[in-house]
């Protein structure tokens, strides 16, 4: 399964999760490739000691057909969990790629080679709906959207929900949603539950049952280069992501 983590509004927690969730599946015994198509790396910065070691990124896989996905592939500081890495030069792709037949089609070729090696492939989106975006969406099988639970949180997700449609009519018929999953979700407030229901309402059985709490610990764990499992095992984090892998997993099955 190749899951594409997107959602164009920035600040979703779509990093957090395609990291967590990526470490999650992991502990629970699964080989993961998380594939960080952000020009911005964090996925990259969250679980390599030092990307800058490394020559090649997945810019050049995209750009060059004689560079090898397997090149821009390293082992993270978690177990079971390899990513094809990022850098900088990612926010290049679009101008470069610009007028090319096949500009739409380049990352789903690449890992056209390597996903039978794989149980999950996670791709991590940058904040926008542009070519980067779309290139993840037509190489993904599923989607995974994080929405916050809060005051205009479904501002957008139309477009993000046209696109979908667009590119399951016209590209990758394959293309499904696996579920919408809340984040930085706190309970406490009478905005969120608001905003719940009213996701729930618009998405029904699409939403996952396990929603993410606001964590200051989800927000450290990345500094140290560590999932939430080996920073605070015993956190909320923790144990939220772990169950939303588990609802992964049984989607998956389906």
């Amino acid at each position: 399964m190749i899951i594409a983590i997107a959602n164009q509004k920035g600040g979703v927690g779509k990093t957090t999760t395609a990291f967590n969730l990526s470490s999650a599946l992991a502990f629970l015994g699964k080989s993961i490739l998380l594939v960080d198509t952000d020009p911005q790396a964090h996925s990259t910065v969250s679980c390599v000691k030092d990307a800058s070691q490394f020559d090649k990124s997945l810019y050049d896989v995209l750009i060059n057909s004689r560079v090898k996905l397997s090149e821009v592939i390293v082992k993270s500081s978690v177990p079971g969990l390899e990513i094809a890495i990022s850098k900088i030069s990612m926010a290049k792709l679009e101008p470069m790629l610009l007028g090319e037949i096949d500009a739409h089609f380049r990352l789903r070729d690449v890992i056209e080679s390597i996903k039978n090696s794989y149980d999950f492939i996670i791709i991590d989106t940058p904040p926008t709906l542009g070519l980067i975006t779309i290139n993840a969406l037509v190489a993904a099988t599923h989607i995974l959207i994080p929405i916050q639970s809060s005051y205009l949180s479904l501002e957008g997700t139309d477009d993000l929900l046209e696109t979908i449609d667009k590119i399951r009519k016209n590209i990758n018929p394959r293309l499904e949603i696996l579920g919408i999953v809340i984040t930085l979700h706190d309970k406490r407030t009478n905005i969120s539950k608001d905003v719940v229901a009213r996701i729930k309402e618009v998405f029904g059985n699409k939403v996952f049952k396990t929603m993410i709490s606001k964590s200051v610990k989800l927000e450290e764990s990345p500094a140290y280069k560590e999932s939430i499992f080996t920073y605070a095992p015993q956190s909320v984090g923790a144990v939220q992501y772990k169950k939303l892998a588990e609802e992964v997993i049984n989607r998956a099955k389906k």
